[in-house]
């Protein structure tokens, strides 16, 4: 039975703690607005009046805050009450530089501090499902992993370099955000079609995206542009995609065009449609 505390008790950070308090961790909590601490009262979770109360006599201090200004603040509010030997692990989503900032500084100070953001909903926290990525000290993740185990379904430690885990919840936040985006063009194409919205989802799940990012995704990756769908005669379709929507308002395909225009004007209009990607091509 372990003794840990949570800051920030939103949808996610709620969810670890009702998780953490059925594992049969002793669990305190703050958050800035005290009815979602208090809330949680009903699976044993004892609410903190500020940061450092929450921490004091805790063995892990998790963060599920909402930027870094907000994990800045609170942990210059936690520190009077920071136990020695607890760990810090920062499930919050942040900037890579600034995270690699806070982590020196906090080093320096003798806070021991893991950045662990994570890929999961309130539902899959609750479940301990989902991905946690994992950067910082191996020497500390070492003491924490088997707890981090028990969170999630899936725990990737990507090495020392202490930006890697925020760089990569970027990476795979915008991989999330831009097929939202897609979707929601989809629906107002298949509105403009007649065609129902479960029936536009339904043609959605016979794609094969892994297969995409496999295929198409390695080749931009490696500059490989050699053309099986034309950039011109992808343009071509998104042109009808445009036409078909009409003035029904779009997230993503505009863009989408625009880059494409510019390529085409360069001259990239027989290559293949991965060119969206050419200026991510490394240039040694």
């Amino acid at each position: 039975m372990a003794q840990i505390a949570f800051l920030g008790t939103g949808l996610l950070g709620s969810a670890f703690a009702e998780a953490a308090a059925k594992r049969g961790d002793v669990v305190t909590a703050w958050n800035r607005s005290a009815n979602k601490v208090e809330a949680l009262a009903a699976f044993g979770v004892k609410a903190a009046a500020t940061p450092a109360d929450a921490v004091r006599d805790a063995t892990r201090v998790h963060l599920v805050l909402k930027d870094d200004a907000v994990v800045e603040e609170v942990i210059a509010a936690a520190r009077p009450g920071l136990a020695d030997g607890a760990v810090v692990i920062d499930h919050s989503t942040t900037l890579p530089a600034l995270t690699v900032q806070r982590a020196a500084r906090l080093h320096d100070a003798g806070v021991k501090y893991l950045h662990c953001p994570v890929f999961m909903a309130p539902a899959a926290a609750r479940n301990a499902q989902g991905t946690m990525l994992v950067s910082g000290p191996g020497a500390l993740y070492d003491i924490v992993k088997d707890e981090l185990a028990k969170m999630t379904r899936r725990v990737k430690y990507l090495g020392e370099r202490q930006d890697l885990a925020a760089a990569n919840k970027l990476l795979g936040n915008a991989l999330i955000i831009g097929l939202v985006a897609v979707m929601a063009d989809v629906l107002t194409l298949a509105q403009a079609s007649d065609i129902g919205s479960m029936d536009a989802i339904a043609l959605l799940k016979l794609l094969d995206l892994n297969g995409m990012v496999d295929g198409r995704g390695t080749n931009m990756a490696k500059g490989n542009f050699t053309p099986s769908f034309e950039l011109a005669m992808a343009r071509k379709d998104v042109a009808l995609m445009l036409e078909l929507a009409g003035n029904r308002p779009l997230a993503a395909l505009p863009g989408v065009q625009a880059r494409m225009d510019a390529l085409i004007a360069k001259g990239h209009g027989a290559d293949d449609v991965c060119m969206l990607g050419i200026d991510t091509v490394r240039r040694d």
